[in-house]
């Protein structure tokens, strides 16, 4: 665990959860998509407070998809809140990928629980615990809002899909495509 973070902290895939059943997991956040089943890898964690919430991951209203809405984002943070009043939590906080649902949502928890910490640094964090995050950009922006943070989330998110861009170039076009052009106009705007 990062030290700077107030808890122990996981961010996966659903194809790498089967390797956390015995981590000792206290919380669980789990985003799916709509339709998607339960992932079965939950029968093997022992017992943990879970907050599941089901939309896709999109930052704009798209026809056939439900994106991130504010009561979804008031959920995230309100689990956050309980997670703060337990002492020795372990947060495991999943979505299909492990990149940009679940990255997003970790962002705003650690927003909450320390907010006199920078948004850079907690996005800089996240990186160090997760290689690949590309968090959410709708998700940033509701939970910026609502913790008053003055758009600094999304703005420390663009210098994060600056570097991934670097390292991935061909990631602007695959976010592109999938309507996310926000997020890539937003990292060529930090450089």
């Amino acid at each position: 665990m990062d030290t700077q973070f107030p808890f122990a902290l996981t961010v996966c895939g659903i194809e790498e959860l089967t390797g956390h059943g015995q981590a000792g997991v206290s919380h669980v956040l789990s985003i799916l998509d709509p339709d998607w089943p339960v992932p079965e890898a939950f029968g093997s964690f022992g017992e943990h407070a879970k907050l599941e919430l089901r939309f896709h991951d999109v930052i704009e209203d798209t026809p056939d998809h439900i994106p991130p809405r504010e009561e979804d984002v008031r959920a995230i943070l309100a689990f956050g809140r309980d997670l703060e009043a337990e002492a020795a939590s372990r947060l495991l906080v999943h979505c299909h990928a492990g990149i940009s649902r679940s990255t997003a949502a970790m962002a705003l928890i650690l927003a909450q629980a320390k907010p006199a910490m920078g948004a850079e640094a907690i996005l800089q964090g996240i990186l160090a615990i997760r290689e690949k995050t590309w968090p959410n950009l709708r998700i940033l922006e509701m939970g910026d809002a609502m913790l008053g943070r003055g758009g600094s989330l999304p703005e420390a998110a663009a210098a994060i899909y600056a570097h991934q861009l670097r390292i991935r170039p061909h990631l602007a076009e695959v976010m592109r495509k999938a309507g996310r052009g926000r997020e890539v106009d937003a990292a060529e705007a930090a450089g």
